[in-house]
């Protein structure tokens, strides 16, 4: 932890577990970061954030307030995570479409997931997607295009089976 940070959680009396190495100061209040954490210097993290251990957090990388990011999770340059989202363990987000070792995109594709929505462990999220409102998404998921607000989707790759305002859809 950074002599900036040191001050800052005193200040706003947020929590950066000693293990943990975190190089941005915009962390906000009741937040806590746990051991074995890396967080680089651009990132913002909102009030009342979990962030379990063994997560890595880029520079291009917003978290809303009252957000838990559980144990494993990457978020990479362009991921924002609204307020009130649930990321569990293992999700993996991934920021470009066609990777290759050391060529990289002018801009990195922008993922939403969007106010409330919550994400079930070991799933993956292609670049680019946004996830409305309330939606959740199965455990192991994968994610290939974008998700309507309060809609239910599991499998590979992931589907709608259910919102609101239709019925259930069955299985084929």
């Amino acid at each position: 932890m950074t002599h900036d940070t040191q001050n800052q959680q005193a200040a706003n009396k947020f929590l950066v577990h000693e293990l943990a190495d975190v190089h941005t100061t915009a962390i906000g209040h009741g937040t806590k970061i746990w051991q074995f954490c890396v967080v680089l210097e651009g990132a913002t993290i909102g009030s009342n954030v979990n962030i379990c251990s063994h997560c890595f957090i880029e520079n291009d990388v917003r978290i809303g307030n009252n957000v838990t990011i559980k144990n494993g999770v990457h978020l990479f340059d362009g991921i924002t995570l609204e307020d009130n989202v649930f990321v569990g363990p293992n999700v993996t987000f991934t920021n470009d479409k066609k990777p290759r070792s050391k060529v990289y995109p002018a801009e990195f594709h922008k993922t939403v997931v969007k106010h409330g929505a919550s994400i079930g462990g070991g799933a993956v999220i292609l670049p680019g997607i946004t996830i409305g409102e309330h939606a959740m998404i199965g455990a192991g998921a994968v994610v290939t295009k974008d998700v309507p607000p309060n809609a239910v989707v599991y499998g590979n790759a992931a589907r709608v089976h259910f919102t609101p305002n239709t019925p259930a859809t069955k299985e084929k």
